[in-house]
């Protein structure tokens, strides 16, 4: 590599081959990324790609099938072979300050098929530079990675793709499928502290919210009622906590979000602390859904047919919607804080401000001083 005088000419006899060989990614039921003492575990369970790191929670199953596939098809820049006393400089060395990343293949006993190696990035500076000068840092971005496969021996590959997504970090690997409320009839929020607490509620998809157990001088402000009437419309889940005491994460003295849908749908959400730009919190769903639909007086065979298989989908559809939703009370999520901040409003901010009141002894009618 010393002597070439563009980063991605030259060569090695795998120039141009496949990175990883004939690589079956069916074969792929566990894949390990480590890098130095952070280990992420991503495994088929149940049929299901989970976050051993996170309890086994789902993960994104389209995230690991990209990767996969983008490493089946990666071909190889360069190859060279390089010694033991170079693996540091190309941040390929087990250990120290500047491990690499290591990535097993695994089969679903958790035996590696195959291991890959990520060491350091390969930078592009705009200009023509050599491998081995950007070795030792350089500026630009990154457009390669230096990498090593197990089973090529001292052979260190050069990619043009610098695999940036490929960490240890949970939180990214996660699935973002969360649950979603759809047409909400009442919303509760109550407080620990109970003065701060309301309801609101509707007699239609399309009707007026109100106060409920209103005092009479108490009018609901539509305007600032508004942020709190489409709750939980996308919530944003960042990450699952793990090994908090209700204590540490507040959910010993939560404030609960309790909604219910016209669809039958009932949402129960405990909030607990405030973390960065997270809330901590729990869900809890439960769903009354229909299993008849309305007989209609006079209703013709061709309309009845069409009505029931509407019928049949919709349920089937929110019956899906509720075992998906369900299974998420067992965790405790951190979820982003625009997600959970315009609901907990207090009570007196969903109120009309009251007049101010007229200022004793004030008069516009009182004389000028001479």
């Amino acid at each position: 590599w010393r002597g070439q005088t563009s980063s991605y000419r030259g060569g090695g006899s795998a120039t141009g081959q496949k990175l990883l060989g004939e690589f079956d990614v069916n074969a792929v039921a566990q894949l390990a990324i480590k890098q130095g003492t952070n280990e992420l575990l991503l495994a088929k369970k149940d049929d299901l790609w989970r976050v051993a790191q996170r309890d086994n929670y789902p993960a994104n199953f389209s995230e690991i099938s990209s990767l996969l596939l983008k490493l089946k098809n990666l071909k190889v820049v360069q190859t060279e072979q390089v010694g033991p006393s170079q693996l540091p400089r190309l941040e390929l060395a087990a250990g120290g300050p500047n491990a690499p990343t290591v990535v097993e293949f695994r089969e679903a006993g958790g035996k590696a098929f195959k291991t890959l190696t990520l060491g350091k990035k390969h930078m592009q500076s705009g200009g023509p530079s050599s491998p081995m000068d950007e070795m030792g840092g350089g500026g630009g971005y990154p457009d390669g990675r230096y990498v090593q496969v197990s089973g090529a021996g001292d052979a260190v590959a050069l990619i043009s793709d610098p695999l940036n997504d490929v960490e240890p970090t949970a939180g990214r690997w996660l699935s973002k499928s969360f649950f979603k409320v759809e047409k909400p009839k009442t919303i509760s929020v109550n407080f620990p502290e109970t003065t701060n607490s309301w309801t609101l509620t509707r007699e239609t998809e399309s009707g007026e919210w109100k106060l409920a157990e209103a005092k009479p001088e108490e009018k609901l402000d539509s305007g600032k009622s508004a942020s709190v009437t489409s709750p939980f419309t996308s919530p944003s889940l960042n990450d699952v906590a793990l090994g908090l005491t209700p204590e540490q994460s507040g959910l010993d003295k939560p404030t609960v979000i309790k909604i219910a849908t016209f669809d039958g749908f009932e949402y129960t959400v405990h909030v607990g602390a405030k973390t960065n730009d997270n809330f901590l919190l729990t869900v809890a769903v439960t769903g009354n859904l229909p299993k008849e639909r309305p007989a209609v007086t006079d209703e013709k065979p061709e309309d009845k047919a069409k009505a029931d298989k509407e019928f049949a989908d919709k349920l089937k559809s929110q019956q899906e919607k509720l075992a998906t939703e369900t299974a998420f009370g067992k965790w405790t999520f951190q979820v982003a804080s625009w997600t959970v901040e315009p609901l907990l409003k207090k009570r007196s901010e969903l109120l009309e401000d009251k007049p101010a009141p007229a200022e004793s002894g004030s008069s516009t009618n009182a004389p000028s001083e001479p």
